[in-house]
């Protein structure tokens, strides 16, 4: 390592509360939305600097469980950023980073009459069926609540009638897990057990990749939700897992981010 570049890094390790030293691999965790796009950035990461990374991808919620439980990644990526708040509020690292954006979106059958303007009225019909991540244990399932609260100001008795018909069928510890290789959310819509399912445009975008006939239907302004991801650094990590969260920020990550349809800021405007 050059000298001019550990200067940088000792720099570096005091911005993330990390330590300088070599890694011979680093450890990422990060919520499930994230798979494909993280493992692309990881990928181009460990072919500019040589550092291996090993991924595990779930839901957010469940990983800051297990990380206060006792198990110790490197970085941790969620899709929101009151999880990676809570583990800084702990001590467990510092500072935490917002790095990407996403929205809610619907997915639904393709014979599902259901449009924008008619999304509120078709996933209240007590004949669709409503399905949803689950709150607390993926971030998923709380922007899908977020939803739900919005809709009662638009249509009184929403937040009651929407939260208790939802199925909550993925995120969860005890949830059904696809078969190796296949998209969560293609899944789930492909196995039909949902009539249309409330996730992050991302996901959406993925499941529709997998299974053709499926609708992907913009949230209407008046219910739609956002999502901040947060990024977080152990503190007694070594400092290439610092380098690896800037990585992220950088435009090299952002632009992988950007083109898996995250909302990434920090993308140059020559390269949009």
């Amino acid at each position: 390592m050059a000298k001019g570049e550990r200067g940088w890094l000792v720099v570096l390790g005091l911005a993330w509360g990390t330590t300088v030293g070599a890694a011979d691999g680093l450890t990422l965790y990060a919520a499930g939305s994230l798979k494909a796009a993280l493992g692309d950035v990881a990928r181009a990461y460990q072919a500019e600097y040589g550092t291996a990374v090993t991924m595990r991808f779930g839901p957010s919620g469940l990983l800051r469980k297990a990380i206060e439980g006792g198990e110790a990644p490197d970085v941790f990526a969620s899709a929101n950023m009151a999880h990676p708040q809570k583990l800084a509020a702990g001590g467990w690292g510092a500072p935490v980073a917002l790095f990407a954006r996403n929205r809610l979106c619907a997915i639904a059958q393709p014979e599902v009459a259901v449009d924008s303007a008619t999304l509120l009225e078709r996933i209240s019909n007590d004949g669709i069926r409503l399905g949803t991540s689950t709150p607390k244990a993926d971030p998923s399932g709380d922007y899908a609540w977020k939803l739900f609260e919005k809709a009662e100001a638009v249509r009184p008795g929403s937040f009651a009638h929407l939260s208790g018909k939802a199925m909550q069928l993925t995120g969860g510890p005890d949830s059904a897990k696809p078969p190796e290789g296949r998209n969560l959310y293609g899944w789930v819509m492909g196995e039909r057990r949902a009539d249309v399912f409330l996730t992050y445009c991302t996901n959406a975008v993925l499941a529709r990749k997998e299974v053709p006939a499926l609708q992907v239907v913009s949230i209407p302004d008046a219910l739609a939700v956002g999502a901040d991801y947060g990024l977080i650094v152990r503190k007694d990590a070594p400092a290439e897992a610092g380098r690896l969260a800037l990585f992220i920020l950088s435009p090299a990550g952002q632009a992988i981010l950007a083109d898996y349809g995250f909302v990434a800021t920090a993308v140059p405007s020559s390269a949009k």
